[in-house]
């Protein structure tokens, strides 16, 4: 049972060069850090002396590394939703090739798991356990948690009470922000899919020589 009040920020990863072109779930893909802005922007709408958690993928490691929040704890259960056999596929090429699990998967997507992968229900079932364990563990406190697209509307699944379909049916931005806060009275969810802010000119200007 979670007990105090706990404050989740929840940070969706920088973009991979497979967004829209492959499946890449578990897939252990660098991520395009160069949009300094953003991440200055990221930085300033954080609290300073949180607890800072990431998945155990490298996007979210170098996301982690430009906003400022590394060293981070590692939770692997915070990782994307595993698509086993198909990462690295692509939807339009699994059709073609006639894969046989394909028209099942789409007849139940959210209940239903790709051959060797999970479904996004159990997606769901592990991020709560963290997020209860963390909650507990961390009671008043500022989380930084430093996720997936999947982890973060499982969390928001969990904090709403949410079906997977309305789950998924809620968009998270590559950089984006989403708060989820624990208290007394439960869940109370504060912004989803902010932007960053935006960076004060003079921290944009480059260090004099």
């Amino acid at each position: 049972m979670m007990t105090g009040e706990t404050r989740w920020w929840w940070v969706r990863h920088a973009p991979v060069a497979w967004a829209g072109v492959r499946i890449y779930g578990h897939t252990d893909l660098d991520c395009d850090v160069s949009d300094r802005a953003a991440f200055i922007g990221l930085a300033a709408g954080l609290p300073p002396g949180a607890v800072t958690v990431r998945s155990h993928l490298t996007r979210t490691l170098r996301t982690a590394q430009a906003i400022g929040f590394e060293p981070a704890v590692v939770e692997p259960d915070l990782a994307e939703q595993g698509f086993g056999a198909w990462e690295g596929e692509s939807w339009d090429g699994l059709r073609a090739a006639g894969d046989p699990h394909l028209e099942a998967f789409w007849r139940a997507p959210f209940t239903v798991a790709p051959p060797g992968g999970e479904s996004f229900v159990q997606v769901v079932e592990r991020v709560r356990a963290v997020v209860e364990r963390l909650s507990v563990l961390h009671a008043r406190r500022d989380i930084v948690a430093v996720a997936h697209s999947g982890s973060i509307r499982a969390a928001l699944a969990v904090a709403l009470d949410l079906s997977p379909e309305k789950a998924h049916a809620v968009a998270v931005d590559n950089l984006s922000l989403t708060r989820i806060d624990h208290g007394s009275a439960g869940w109370s969810v504060r912004a989803v899919n902010l932007p960053p802010r935006a960076a004060p000119a003079a921290a944009l200007r480059p260090p004099p020589p």
